[in-house]
């Protein structure tokens, strides 16, 4: 019987714990998308307890709470810090098979160093020993992401931001760069309430007027630009269902009016308005030499009552089940016709779109870049350890794994580096078993290289992200 958590967790042979312990385990982490907050870094933000560092807006734990009785009070109420955290102690136990199990015990040892089991006997103590570590030095959201070996974290950032903190950590003695996302999600949603004043703030913030849709398009370019002199090499959209009619300017005008009269448009005019605006904003992608992210299939607010009672992304979102194949087919097709597909990275919320996804990314590649079309890492309710092997074999089967960018955080917690050991180990082994069973060669130079590169290098190469002298940084300091 194996110790939990042991020094080759996950590393189930030999040459899973030689391509870990040499190659994945010391490689510095692209953190390509994330929603840590800018103004929290450029402060070196401190944490008053665990409950605060740990539980504050991570709705993976407070889904596990909810599932294990714990009343609301306890999880977004209004009930003492060291009680949630007691709350919290109190259900890990019951997540044995959770990835919240290993992720919680990964993060209690390689950032506060305690190797107890928690749960509600062990609760008190830990409480004491990570509260006393973070009221010292080193526990600030900068130190944390030093210590994890972070090398660029990339934010999720609407249009309209000022991106003042990203501007400010460019001149700090800081050597991780931190970078801005694109997010323009409320530039699609022009059926949501609030899309008119939404329109207000993105002419505020491009200094341009918006009187009709030309305008509004102009007003996105100009926010790309400014994203770009900021850094930003990468948008994010959120595309809960995916999809794309062939529409022109003439057609959508009228849309675009409609909408900010207070109209309500149809979903075909929605659909309409959607398409042209994505094909506009992926050609001003790929003008820059940006990456785009498509993240699809979210089913979101599931639950009206808390929705309204909580708001969103308070856990209760689920898989959405829409077809994506056809649409998604349309729209990168579009785009390649004007040879102004970008870099893009293609994410599905619902584990059975894994092979559809990987056999797209192939139907778009170009030659002339490796990997520009990705099959993005396993994301939300699948970055468990099946989900993330059943990604990587989906794409090892169709495609290319050694060009695969790899893990990201998609967190807004400091701690949540761990996951891409998590990660790590998982490739390792998917490698190492294929030596063990013959269907890969014994040979750990080429398989190291290739480990090394979905770990960190192919990101590095993929992105071009402006990064810091780290040890110049250093040496500064």
């Amino acid at each position: 019987m194996k110790t939990f958590l042991n020094d080759d967790f996950l590393l189930t042979n030999d040459t899973a714990q030689a391509l870990y312990h040499q190659y994945a385990k010391g490689m510095p982490i692209i953190d390509y998308h994330c929603h840590l907050s800018p103004k929290e870094i450029y402060e070196n933000k401190t944490f008053k307890n665990i409950t605060e560092v740990w539980l504050y807006g991570d709705h993976y734990k407070w889904r596990a709470m909810r599932a294990n009785g714990i009343a609301e009070a306890y999880i977004t109420g209004d009930a003492p810090d060291e009680d949630k955290f007691k709350a919290w102690a109190k259900t890990v136990p019951m997540t044995i098979g959770n990835p919240l199990y290993h992720w919680t015990h990964l993060e209690l040892r390689r950032f506060f160093g305690i190797y107890e089991l928690l749960d509600e006997k062990s609760a008190p103590e830990i409480w004491k020993q990570v509260n006393e570590a973070l009221s010292g030095e080193g526990f600030g959201a900068r130190d944390l992401i030093e210590k994890s070996n972070v090398e660029t974290v990339v934010t999720t950032d609407d249009p309209t931001d000022s991106l003042e903190y990203h501007l400010k950590l460019k001149d700090e003695e800081f050597n991780v760069s931190v970078l801005p996302g694109f997010r323009p999600d409320k530039a699609l949603e022009i059926n949501q309430e609030g899309f008119a004043g939404w329109v207000k703030k993105l002419e505020a913030a491009s200094t341009l007027q918006i009187d009709d849709y030309d305008g509004f398009l102009k007003a996105l370019k100009n926010r790309i630009d400014f994203f770009h002199e900021a850094g930003g090499r990468i948008s994010d959209h959120a595309i809960n269902q995916m999809t794309y009619l062939g529409a022109d300017e003439k057609e959508v005008r009228p849309i675009f009016a409609k909408a900010m009269n207070g109209g309500r448009v149809s979903f075909e005019e929605e659909a309409k308005f959607k398409s042209l605006t994505l094909h506009f904003l992926g050609t001003c992608y790929a003008e820059k030499g940006w990456a785009m992210q498509l993240h699809i299939n979210a089913l979101r607010n599931n639950s009206s009552k808390m929705h309204e009672m909580l708001g969103p992304d308070t856990g209760y979102d689920a898989i959405n089940d829409q077809d994506i194949a056809k649409p998604l087919c349309r729209f990168l097709d579009s785009l390649d016709q004007k040879d102004a597909l970008p870099k893009t990275i293609l994410y599905s919320l619902n584990p059975r779109d894994n092979v559809v996804i990987s056999s797209l990314c192939g139907s778009f590649q170009d030659g002339r870049i490796p990997g520009k079309m990705q099959h993005g890492t396993a994301w939300w309710f699948n970055d468990t350890k099946d989900g993330m092997l059943e990604q990587m074999k989906s794409l090892a089967n169709i495609g290319l794994l050694s060009r695969f960018i790899g893990m990201l955080t998609d967190s807004r917690s400091f701690l949540s580096y761990t996951r891409h050991e998590y990660f790590r180990r998982l490739l390792c082994d998917v490698i190492g078993s294929w030596v063990e069973k013959g269907e890969a060669p014994d040979d750990l130079e080429l398989l190291g290289k290739i480990v090394k590169g979905i770990c960190y290098e192919n990101a590095k190469h993929y992105f071009q992200f402006e990064v810091k002298d780290r040890l110049n940084v250093k040496s500064e300091k």
